[in-house]
């Protein structure tokens, strides 16, 4: 068998701009190469002709050629870009992807291959996943700043009020683990004189629970400020526009003021569930309201409600995540949400935890939102529930 290189040292085919090659399927030996294949691997024309595939090959692509790589081209006849490391002149390895196909149409059966220079490829598949790690390195790093951050925006226990019990019971959503906008606070702003907000910021991650923790904050401080629940969601919202943010939220605010008569609420909401006021008979009714989203519209309104708590009145606020719990396309709903808590108004220290747990029971154990619920009741002077 005579090939064009035999003849005048050079190849028919090298004026083809890929690296092309012909091998003796036996023994691998290197019958042709063209002028691209000389450059690719910097080896005189005349030493690659000398010489066989493995030679070509790194110690690795060596092994892949035998145990695999021949075998595929005497099942299928054909190989397509096969990634494999040759060996130039001065040993550095230089990735290529390879395409062959056997061709027994000759005297002996050959192997016409074609090397395609993989370097940019290679440098841009190592690139990606170092990107791809750096990603994820980062992710798990702001996953763990939320969860720290969100740590610090639920208490881990509600206050001690004298006279007056908080019950409270938040749980994130999925397996506990995704980081929510969801928030409650209980602070005192004077010594008969307490604040409660529940809220819940759009959007889960670092940059929800960043603006909850600014909400959380801001509200703190305009409570000192402003007496009046429905002044001071309006300055939250104001504070909330002036924030460079897409995010909003929605929130109910309590003040509670305890006298010689006992404890009087004043209180507001911001597009969120109205707070149920409940009787131990098990009588139940909203308190105030609904009002405008926080950080949405230009022009919000919120409406202040008053409300003096009788011994045997208790008052609960939850989230979305409650009303909204999903079982398939069906919405737990406020009827099911008031029928738990009907159930417990004879014990409303349980009222919190048997709502939670009905939610969470109603989506079969995972929860598709966050959820917070918060029970307030007065107690006796000697801290006993009336």
């Amino acid at each position: 068998m005579t090939l064009a290189s035999d003849v005048d040292g050079g190849s028919r085919h090298d004026r083809v701009p890929a690296a092309y090659a012909v091998l003796d399927r036996l023994d691998g030996r290197v019958l042709e190469v063209n002028e691209a294949f000389v450059r690719l691997l910097g080896h005189p024309r005349a030493t690659l002709l000398a010489g066989s595939l493995s030679d070509l090959l790194s110690l690795a692509g060596r092994i892949y050629s035998e145990t695999h790589l021949m075998p595929m081209l005497d099942l299928n006849g054909h190989v397509e870009e096969v990634a494999l490391d040759v060996v130039a002149t001065d040993g550095a390895r230089i990735p290529v992807l390879m395409n062959a196909v056997l061709d027994r149409t000759g005297e002996r059966a050959t192997i016409r291959v074609v090397l395609f220079g993989a370097l940019e490829r290679r440098r841009y598949e190592t690139e990606l996943l170092r990107a791809t790690r750096a990603a994820q390195e980062a992710r798990a790093q702001a996953d763990e700043l939320a969860r720290t951050l969100q740590q610090t925006l639920i208490p881990p226990v509600p206050p001690v009020i004298p006279r007056l019990e908080v019950s409270a019971v938040y749980r994130p959503a999925g397996d506990g683990d995704e980081v929510g906008g969801d928030f409650y606070d209980v602070f005192s702003i004077a010594p008969s004189t307490w604040v409660v907000v529940l809220g819940d910021v759009a959007g889960k991650g670092v940059h929800a629970a960043t603006v909850t923790a600014f909400i959380r904050h801001t509200v703190r401080d305009l409570a000192m400020q402003l007496a009046d629940p429905a002044d001071l969601l309006h300055a939250l919202d104001r504070a909330l526009h002036a924030r460079p943010t897409e995010r909003f939220c929605s929130a109910v605010l309590l003040r509670l003021t305890e006298g010689d008569a006992g404890w009087s609420i004043a209180g507001a909401a911001a597009g969120h569930p109205l707070p149920i006021l409940g009787r131990r008979d098990g009588t139940l009714v909203d308190l105030g309201r609904p009002g405008s989203l926080i950080g949405l519209v230009d022009d919000p309104h919120f409406t202040t409600f008053t409300h003096r708590l009788a011994p045997d009145e208790f008052v609960t606020l939850l989230t979305d995540g409650v009303t909204e719990a999903r079982r398939d396309r069906e919405l737990f709903g406020e009827d099911a949400v008031r029928d738990v808590v009907r159930s417990r108004a004879s014990d409303p220290d349980g009222v919190s935890a048997g709502v939670v747990a009905a939610a969470i029971d109603y989506q079969r154990g995972f929860p598709h939102d966050d959820i917070a619920v918060l029970t307030l009741y007065p107690s006796a002077p000697d801290g006993t529930v009336r």
